[in-house]
This record gives C-alpha cells, sequence and structure tokens, in this order.
C-alpha cells in the first residue's frame, strides 16, 4: 500500500503518494508540463565543435538535444574570461540558455555546474543561474552538491585564525543545477547503460568527485570527466546527443564518447578546441581498443 504525505515526506520513497503536496498553493507558481515529440538531430551536427558564441546555436535545430551538460565560465580572471558586470554575466547566461530551451527536445535535460564566488560579498551564483532556469519555463528537479574535497587539504583561507572577528568559510564544494524542458519524463525510450552502484550514487544530493587537474588537461579551470559521465548516464539514453554551449578542452564530448553517447560543442576559443579535439581523438582510440 502508498504511502502518503504525513506531516512532511516520509522514510522511504517506494510507493509514495505525494499528491497532497503538490496540490497545496506553495507550488502553484510552478510551469506547466507540456508534451511534444523529440526530433532527431542533423548528421552535420552529430559530434561537430563549432569555434563561435552558443549565445546563437543557428547549426542546431529546435528539439533534438537530449541533455545539455556545461561548467560555463565564472568571469573570475582566468585567460578566456572577459571583464563583465554582473548584470553582463548573467545576460550572457540567460542568452544561452535561452538557445538552450530551444534546442532540447521534450523532456530534455539541462545540468548546470557553478561555483559561488567571493567573500567580500559572498556572490551566490547557484541562486541567480536557478532564477535564470525557472524565468525561461523550465521545471527546476534539484541541486547536486559536487563535494570536491573532504576537509581542509592545503587550503589555509579561514580569515582570521581561530577568532571571531572575521573567521571565512571555505568553500569544498560547487553546484550542479538541474532542470527539465516541459516534462519530467523522457518521452523517448531508449538503452540505459548505467551500473546499479553508479544509480545509487547519482541519486542522492551530495556527490564525492575529485577535482581534475588544469595542468594536466590543458585548460585553467576544466571539470573531471567522472562529472558528465555521470550526468550523462543518469539522464540520457545511449545514442543520444549531449549538448556542451562552454565545451573549453571538450570533457563533456570525451564523457559521450567513453558512455556511447554523441555530442555537439561551442567554444569561442580555437586555441581550447583544438586541445578538445586531440582528446577527442584519444578517447575514441581508447574505446576502439
Amino acid at each position: 500500500m502508498a504511502t502518503e504525505t504525513a506531516s512532511f515526506g516520509a522514510g522511504k520513497r517506494e510507493s509514495h503518494d505525494a499528491s497532497a503536496f503538490y496540490r497545496r498553493r506553495l507550488l502553484e507558481h510552478a510551469p506547466s508540463v507540456t508534451t511534444g515529440e523529440p526530433q532527431a538531430p542533423p548528421d552535420e551536427i552529430i559530434d561537430a565543435l563549432f569555434c563561435s558564441s552558443s549565445e546563437s546555436m543557428s547549426e542546431i535545430p529546435n528539439d533534438c538535444v537530449a541533455l545539455m551538460v556545461t561548467s560555463p565560465p565564472y568571469n573570475v580572471g582566468k585567460d578566456y574570461d572577459d571583464d563583465l558586470t554582473l548584470t553582463e554575466y548573467l545576460d550572457l547566461l540567460r542568452r544561452v540558455l535561452a538557445e538552450t530551451v530551444r534546442v532540447l527536445e521534450p523532456g530534455g535535460r539541462v545540468a548546470v555546474n557553478v561555483a559561488n564566488l567571493g567573500r567580500k560579498p559572498y556572490l551566490p551564483l547557484n541562486h541567480h543561474v536557478a532564477g535564470i532556469l525557472q524565468d525561461l519555463g523550465l521545471l527546476l528537479r534539484g541541486e547536486i552538491v559536487w563535494q570536491k574535497a573532504r576537509g581542509a587539504g592545503g587550503s589555509c583561507a579561514w580569515g582570521s585564525w581561530r577568532s571571531a572577528k572575521n573567521p571565512t568559510l571555505r568553500d569544498v564544494h560547487e553546484y550542479v543545477l538541474v532542470a527539465s524542458k516541459g516534462a519530467y519524463r523522457r518521452s523517448r525510450i531508449g538503452r540505459d547503460t548505467i551500473s546499479k552502484d553508479e544509480f545509487l550514487e547519482a541519486t542522492t544530493s551530495i556527490w564525492n568527485i575529485k577535482p581534475a587537474s588544469a595542468k594536466r588537461v590543458g585548460h585553467p579551470a576544466p571539470f573531471p570527466v567522472d562529472l558528465p559521465r555521470r550526468l550523462i548516464e543518469f539522464y540520457t539514453f545511449e545514442d543520444d546527443l549531449v549538448l556542451d554551449p562552454f565545451i573549453g578542452s571538450g570533457t563533456t564530448a570525451v564523457a559521450a564518447i567513453e558512455t556511447g553517447r554523441h555530442f555537439v560543442g561551442y567554444d569561442n576559443d580555437a586555441g581550447y578546441l583544438e586541445v578538445a579535439r586531440s582528446r577527442i581523438a584519444a578517447a575514441r582510440g581508447i574505446s576502439a581498443t
């Protein structure tokens, strides 16, 4: 027999009926669930990289991308950043995410990796990006805490040492914001490839994944292949198309290849795209052996 919502929630999720909660006015602002048919992506965008801004992804037709995974530049002074105001930066993300909504298939998912920045003051980018996703009509699915380190490590940015004068929090995590277009369920059925253990890890809201080495990858702010790989296997079927509008050194493309999916990516920097192509070729060589 299905459990029902008590004072709030239940200890287990199996056969749980939460309809009473979702009828409450707390969620009356949520976008309506809609339906539609996914379109097959054209051959010319399959496993393609474009050296241009993803503010206009005119090469990609509507409704054909299963998942967008990205880690956008944080505008903090890396050698690929522009010195944008917060308003300019958020407007850039809004334009890219609006294009992402256009190309996503019905039920397609978005996974955006962001880090909060600064201390004086603190800039909660995760809240800003979540607001943009909601403003664009996407259905918010949750927020993953990507824990990059267990403890202090070599960091000593603690502000005032052992004093209440000005202690400072040290971030050992980032966020992955997840949303979907129009519906919570995929309208297309395909072959899953995720293992039991990986699925159980993916369904928790805290993911422990070590960061990537910038020197080894050849990009100043790479994210580890394990992060997009888990997202891809969790949210897509084999042979689905995965988009990264800030593909940089090609980490999302490598993860797509390793999981039997296809990719399409954009970046303004031709040098980083060359790094991406080299990593893609290596990934294909490994997978072919």
